[in-house]
Parts: structure tokens; C-alpha cells; sequence
């Protein structure tokens, strides 16, 4: 694909997703406008599908929705209102120390830089650039396996790891869609654009899409 495509890729990404639901995370920045909830409702999602990490962050949030609050619960209390997205023993004990670090660390404000965010227990670069894209409105591209997935299939870039695509991405995709590149691909590639045998015949981004590593479509 080349970056002349990729304005209108971006243009039919953003009318073909209109067709189904948001991310869960995207849900929770739209719907609170809190940097901490997106970072909490992130940390609940790794691992996990979008309608088990919808209704444990529902639950959760309703007894907690700030660090101070949070710290009040006992670890036994969040693993009750998360379970069951995936490792939500670890996923507990990471909230707690997540906010206690910000408490004790951060003025109970979640950090808006990602090698601040980096220090916080359980949080890595997606979690990092998906809290300062969609917390702070700041620019990130924060890579899933989707995002990985999908422009290494489009060869937008060649890459091994979504690591290795975030900072291939920074050097080559215009920085007007670093923001928005997550919500559409993983969007995209839940619905339509699948690990396996993806929907080839219905992709209006068919054209400009080299299916690199597809062996078999629909």
C-alpha cells in the first residue's frame, strides 16, 4: 500500500465501522471523559473480548471510579466485580498498585506521557498510547494485535511484533491519523477484516490491500 493510498483507506475505514459497535475502551472515553477510567477499562481488556471487559468495567466503575476510591476496595472486592475478563486475579492486584502509585506518585492524576504511564504496574505501550490518544487527546498510535495484524496484511509495513509496528508506523503513517488508527482497525478487524479467513469479497479496501500472509479468504 502506498501512503497515497492511504487517505482514502482511511476515508471508507471511518464509513464502513459506522456499521457496528465502538471499542469498549473508546465507549468508556466517550461516555466519562476520564483519563484513569480509559486506563482502568484498558488494563480489563487485555486478553479479553470487548463484551466481557464492558461489563466488568460497568461493575467496577460503580463502586470506584476514581484512585482514591479505588484504594478503599480490597483486592478480593475488584476481583469479584471484574471477573471473569482474563487474569483478573493479576488484574486486580495490578489496579490497586496502579492506584496507589498514582495516589502516592501522581497527585491521584494519570500521567499523560507514555514513559510516565510505562511505570505503572501492568501498563504497557498499547494501554500507555491508547490512555494519551483517548484520555488526553494527544498524539499516539496505539498498536493491538489487530493494528498489527491488518497493515502488515495491507503491506503498509513489514514488521514481527506490534511493538516493532507502533514505531514503524510513527516513522511512515501521516500523523493526522495516529489517533484514530486504532479505533478503526480494531473496529475493522473484528468485524471484517478477521485472523482467519477474512471477508475478503465484502472489503471496499479490497484493491488496495496485498493480503500478505492470507492464505484463505471469504
Amino acid at each position: 500500500m502506498k501512503n497515497t493510498d492511504i487517505p482514502k483507506v482511511i476515508k471508507v475505514l471511518k464509513e464502513e465501522i459506522k456499521r457496528w459497535q465502538q471499542p469498549i475502551v473508546t465507549e468508556v472515553s466517550n461516555r466519562t471523559k476520564s483519563p484513569f477510567q480509559v486506563l482502568i477499562s484498558c488494563i480489563l481488556s487485555q486478553r479479553t473480548k470487548d463484551s466481557t471487559t464492558a461489563g466488568a468495567s460497568y461493575r467496577l466503575f460503580k463502586l470506584a471510579s476514581t484512585p482514591k476510591e479505588m484504594c478503599r476496595l480490597n483486592v478480593k472486592d475488584i476481583e469479584t466485580a471484574i471477573y471473569p475478563v482474563g487474569f483478573y486475579r493479576t488484574k486486580a492486584k495490578n489496579i490497586k498498585s496502579i492506584c496507589r502509585d498514582l495516589i502516592e506518585k501522581y497527585n491521584s492524576i494519570v500521567p499523560d506521557e507514555i514513559d510516565e504511564l510505562l511505570k505503572l504496574k501492568g501498563v504497557g505501550r498499547k494501554t500507555a498510547n491508547l490512555v494519551v490518544t483517548l484520555g488526553y487527546n494527544k498524539y499516539g498510535i496505539c498498536v493491538d494485535t489487530h493494528v498489527h495484524r491488518i497493515t502488515n496484511r495491507w503491506g503498509y509495513v513489514k514488521t514481527r511484533a506490534p511493538e516493532e509496528t507502533e514505531f514503524a508506523l510513527r516513522k511512515r503513517l501521516p500523523k493526522r491519523y495516529w489517533r484514530i488508527l486504532n479505533d478503526l482497525l480494531v473496529t475493522y478487524g473484528q468485524n471484517l477484516c478477521r485472523p482467519l479467513s477474512p471477508y475478503c469479497s465484502q472489503c471496499r479496501i479490497y484493491r488496495y490491500c496485498k493480503r500478505a500472509g492470507v492464505e484463505k479468504i471469504r
